[in-house]
């Protein structure tokens, strides 16, 4: 429908000259009434209205469109970005996607909205034009006229040559400005706290001085294409007021005709000269399509496989102690790009309702072992199992339903401590405020002015490091999943805290399996078994007593806290 109207609005405009015509032949000829100059006069302004009236319509009509297609497009990339794997994100820069989200999107609207209408006017009216001016100025003021726009052609296209590498480059410079940007705000309370502020004003200095280079090389690229169109469109209006001026004096071409040739003239001149801003319009939008669709092709490491079912968990009753929820077997892992495995032939499990504790030193491969289990990252094929299956024919959805994790980086969103302890999962306000009780949050909240609706700032910044801890918590635990992980998420509370919240986690959770990784004997001390872990190996495990009777490192590690606790309460 846009192009309909817009089809009508250069049909309108391809008769306005047509009225001048036949004015300016009525002046020439001496038959021009007060009447038929008013007549005249009417069909410019109905014409006038007209256009006014369809150029709304499709302007109206194709951008709307071009929005429509925007929005639309937007959430398809928003919603595949959702489902690609958490180890994409970790190797591509926040920066970088934003700008494919943003920057990009906008590009491709452009092209969809204003690249359209340009396109078909380029296309149309210089044809509808060149007939018209056959039929006004005759075959030879119209090849004279015309000569130099082929010209006009030739540089336009060796112009869009160019501009791919430019466009390029161009969009590549505002990816890295913005992850520039990005990471100096996330990261601004680390700055201040080292004193970095001129440091990272003179690195961000440096990469918005590469984007204003990519931006100046492509403004010196258009800024030498207008003019350049200009002149060579000028060329031909000096040929057509000279040729033509001399064909009127001859008589070959009537004085209304030189006026309407002149009028097409124009209407033929504007869209040739648009090519260029076509051609900038369509290659950016090209360019940015092509990264979009770069990016819409990534596939997702971790999916649904043909025919997964979902996560069937057995009656607590009857199960707890008897039946396997979490196996591993012989399971050895390497992070993608990586020949060094992180884990090499992990093998345990844990039965339902037990609890397993992990321990280690940094960087032992603990916190790759838990995302394991709710396929954060992907397991190997048989060798990890979840109450009997293996983990991989599971669907993921029905898996990360029944798993409650806390991992180390506690992340908060910027809204209330209700809704991001519930997460838009539609639990009740009773157990919503049940959560908050079992991670020892609820008599802080209540200290809050506007308790379970307080809005916590950016990433939870106006909360404690053990505040924040403790939403994650009864975030995870809320709705009481059968499987728990805590991934060394009780770093940031006191040990009496965290006695407490593993007292009150025992009590939920007698029926569940519990998976805790922590640094603290103090945490893992009552679980039915321990592992520790070093450089992706189980070297040790068993219950609290056993491990200390084999004088090995958990030995060490307790005997090292047990010290630093005297000396903590001597003082």
């Amino acid at each position: 429908m846009g192009v309909i109207f817009l089809l009508c609005v250069d049909t309108l405009q391809l008769i306005m000259p047509k009225i001048l015509e036949s004015a300016t032949d009525s002046l020439e000829g001496g038959t021009l009434t007060r009447k038929s100059l008013a007549v005249h006069a009417a069909a410019l302004l109905l014409v006038s209205v007209g256009i006014a009236v369809f150029r709304f319509l499709f302007r109206y009509t194709l951008y709307g469109v071009s929005r429509s297609i925007e929005h639309s497009f937007r959430n398809r990339l928003y919603a595949h970005l959702q489902k690609l794997s958490a180890n994409y994100f970790n190797t591509h820069k926040t920066g970088d996607i934003m700008a494919h989200v943003t920057n990009d999107m906008n590009n491709v609207t452009m092209a969809t909205g204003q690249g359209v209408i340009f396109a078909v006017d380029c296309l149309l009216m210089p044809a509808a034009s060149l007939v018209m001016m056959l039929q006004t100025g005759g075959f030879r003021l119209t090849a004279a006229s015309f000569a130099p726009i082929l010209i006009l052609g030739v540089l336009v296209f060796s112009y869009m040559k160019i501009m791919q590498s430019t466009v390029q480059r161009q969009q590549e410079a505002f990816s890295n400005l913005t992850e520039a940007a990005r990471e100096n705000f996330s990261g601004i309370r680390v700055i201040k706290s080292f004193v970095q502020e001129k440091h990272r004003t003179e690195h961000f200095e440096r990469i918005n001085e590469a984007n204003r280079r990519a931006n100046l090389r492509f403004t010196r690229l258009m800024s030498l294409m207008f003019p350049s169109v200009m002149l060579i469109s000028s060329l031909s209006f000096v040929i057509a007021l000279w040729y033509g001026g001399m064909l009127v004096i001859e008589g070959s071409v009537s004085l209304g005709g030189f006026v309407a040739f002149n009028s097409y003239l124009g209407m033929l001149i504007w869209p040739i000269t648009a090519l260029g801003w076509v051609a900038n319009i369509f290659k950016r939008g090209s360019v940015s399509l092509g990264r979009i669709n770069a990016l819409m092709d990534e596939k997702p490491e971790i999916a649904d496989r043909p025919g997964a079912v979902p996560l069937v968990i057995p009656g607590a009753a009857n199960s707890a102690g008897k039946t396997k929820a979490i196996e591993f077997r012989n399971l050895t892992f390497s992070y993608p790009g990586s020949s060094e495995p992180v884990l090499k032939d992990i093998s345990f499990s844990v039965d339902h309702g037990k609890t397993l504790a992990i321990v280690g030193r940094t960087g032992s491969g603990k916190s790759t072992l838990v995302n394991l289990i709710p396929r954060i990252l992907p397991a190997p094929e048989g060798t990890l199992f979840i109450y009997g299956r293996d983990i991989n024919d599971i669907s993921l959805s029905s898996l990360r339903s029944n798993v409650g994790c806390v991992p180390q980086d506690t992340f908060l969103f910027s809204d209330t401590i209700r809704n991001n302890i519930d997460f838009y999962r539609g639990f009740s306000a009773e157990e919503t405020e049940k959560a908050a009780k079992t991670a020892r949050l609820y008599d802080d909240i209540m200290e809050f002015p506007r308790k379970f609706d307080t809005v916590v700032g950016e990433r939870g910044v106006t909360l404690s490091g053990g505040q924040k801890q403790r939403t994650a918590i009864a975030r995870a635990i809320i709705g009481s999943p059968p499987i728990l992980i805590l991934d060394d998420c009780l770093s940031a509370v006191d040990t009496r805290t965290e006695e407490a919240i593993l007292r009150e986690l025992k009590s939920i959770m007698e029926q569940r399996t519990c998976i805790i990784v922590s640094h603290r004997v103090s945490a893992v001390k009552d679980a039915d078994e321990i592992i520790v872990l070093d450089e992706g190996r189980i070297i040790e495990r068993g219950t609290h007593e056993s491990l200390i009777g084999q004088k090995g490192y958990y030995h060490d590690l307790y005997t090292r806290q047990l010290l630093a606790d005297e000396i903590e309460e001597a003082e």
